[in-house]
């Protein structure tokens, strides 16, 4: 019989079948959201299959002058349905009963925090820089189409630049996305005229330019890029809670020991907690979105992990490797 975890030991309890009690669940895909730049400066959109048609607003009609007695033109509004599609994200994290009962025991419970980073981390780096992306577009690739990219280092002209491409398609931008290591850039952003000193950037209020400013956290980006646009095009969403499994007896076939074989949890006495959640995203609007020094999209979207015999994912690459058989040796 497998055994069972003791209240004592793990502070995250399983139900007999092995999944986890909803309340986790549920404190960890809020940990996603509330840090998720995409889900803090999107539009959220109800998905209730990893599929979802919706319509949205293209432009509207206009208003006409007219004389008295004269017909009133009519006017069409257009509007486009488009499609947001979902894609799983995983992982599988495996420690030692010992490990569990003596060096952490709270593991699962600090866990949850950190799965939900990884998370909202892979998440972003894929929908706003392209990264490693499943999604048919990200940022990166709708600044890159819409040709609203701009090179340069940040200084006072250059934000203005970046603002005037999306002013050029009438696009009132809402938000920039930045990084913590271009805050000495940003605050230099002054310019002085007839002595008098105008800065764009207030970081006490998180602004530039009187524009809401989030930093992405991610290596991903690198330091002197910045994003703009009007993220109402940007939509995204969430079929499912977070989906947690404890296994006393799997193998894992993406994981080796040292001997090259698989590792087996049963022969090993180990645990693993298997997380999984789904996430969509769609940009409706190539021209709402531009950038400073913007990297391209991997354009991976058709391969992407699980498609294949390898992963195309970098971070699950040394997970590829194939298991030894074993011999009787």
């Amino acid at each position: 019989m497998p055994q069972s975890f003791d209240p004592n030991n793990v502070t995250m309890l399983q139900r007999p079948d092995g999944t986890i009690p909803e309340k986790h669940a549920r404190l960890t895909i809020e940990d996603v959201i509330q840090n998720s730049k995409v889900m803090q400066l999107g539009k959220y959109e109800q998905m209730d299959g990893l599929e979802k048609k919706f319509d949205v607003f293209v432009k509207g009609g206009g208003a006409y002058w007219v004389d008295e007695t004269q017909k009133i033109p009519t006017t069409k509004s257009e509007w486009k349905t488009v499609e947001m599609r979902a894609k799983k994200l995983a992982v599988i994290v495996p420690v030692s009963k010992e490990y569990l009962k003596w060096s952490m025991n709270n593991f699962f419970e600090f866990m949850k925090p950190k799965i939900a980073e990884a998370f909202y981390k892979k998440f972003d780096e894929a929908v706003l820089l392209g990264k490693n992306n499943p999604f048919k577009q990200s940022l990166a690739k709708s600044i890159q189409t819409a040709g609203t990219n701009i090179t340069g280092s940040i200084d006072y002209d250059t934000i203005l630049d970046l603002e005037d491409k999306l002013y050029e398609n009438d696009i009132e931008p809402n938000a920039f996305i930045s990084k913590v290591q271009n805050h000495t850039a940003l605050r230099k952003a002054v310019k002085t005229e007839n002595g008098v000193a105008t800065s764009l950037y207030d970081r006490a209020n998180k602004t530039i330019d009187g524009i809401v400013t989030v930093n992405l956290k991610s290596e991903q980006m690198p330091k002197g890029s910045l994003i703009a646009g009007d993220f109402n095009y940007l939509y995204y969403g969430i079929p499912a809670g977070v989906e947690y499994k404890i296994s006393e007896d799997a193998q894992l076939s993406t994981l080796v020991n040292e001997d090259g074989t698989p590792i087996n949890l049963f022969e090993q006495d180990m645990v693993a907690l298997r997380v999984s959640m789904y996430v969509g995203a769609l940009i409706v609007k190539d021209e709402a979105f531009a950038g400073l020094n913007m990297t391209t999209d991997d354009n991976v979207s058709d391969t992407m992990p699980g498609h294949g015999t390898n992963s195309t994912d970098p971070d699950a690459v040394k997970n590829t490797k194939k298991a030894k058989p074993k011999t009787n040796e």
